[in-house]
């Protein structure tokens, strides 16, 4: 698995115009799940996302966690972290984990970050959708549950 994270003061996802989520401060997730990814990189990912000092403390120093702020997270599923541009024009996919599994452990990795009592809102999955964001910062992070793609 593979995520983006971008320290937000706002974001929201609209789809055919329609807004169909929004977030306050906290963070805007871009989430790709890659073929043979399991139960165990949603559950790195979600310890990494909840626990990333990231946030600004009293001093001004990246001390804090989204859980330790109660920010909010919007996790958007974004297939393309998984592009693969090494070679030609044309992105490959091939790594990308297909639909069915990757909207298993997006939905796992959201569950898993509300167990932790943090307020997710999510993208619709494989929709066409319009994201938007003010980042703050910008503060912006990659993590991975495995260092080969």
């Amino acid at each position: 698995m593979r995520a983006v994270l971008q320290r937000v003061r706002r974001a929201r996802v609209t789809v055919e115009g329609e807004e169909v989520v929004t977030c306050g401060t906290g963070l805007l997730v871009l989430l790709g799940v890659a073929t043979g990814d399991s139960e165990k990189d949603a559950a790195y990912l979600a310890e990494k996302t909840a626990g990333l000092r990231i946030f600004e403390d009293d001093a001004g120093k990246m001390n804090l966690s989204v859980e330790e702020t109660m920010g909010e997270l919007l996790v958007v599923s974004q297939f393309t972290l998984l592009g693969d541009c090494r070679k030609g024009r044309r992105p490959g996919f091939s790594a990308a984990a297909p639909p069915d599994e990757a909207d298993r452990l997006y939905l796992t990795y959201v569950e898993l970050l509300r167990r932790r009592g943090l307020t997710v809102a999510t993208g619709r999955f494989r929709a066409d959708m319009q994201v938007e964001l003010v980042n703050d910062g910008p503060v912006t992070m990659l993590l991975e549950s495995k260092k080969e793609f």
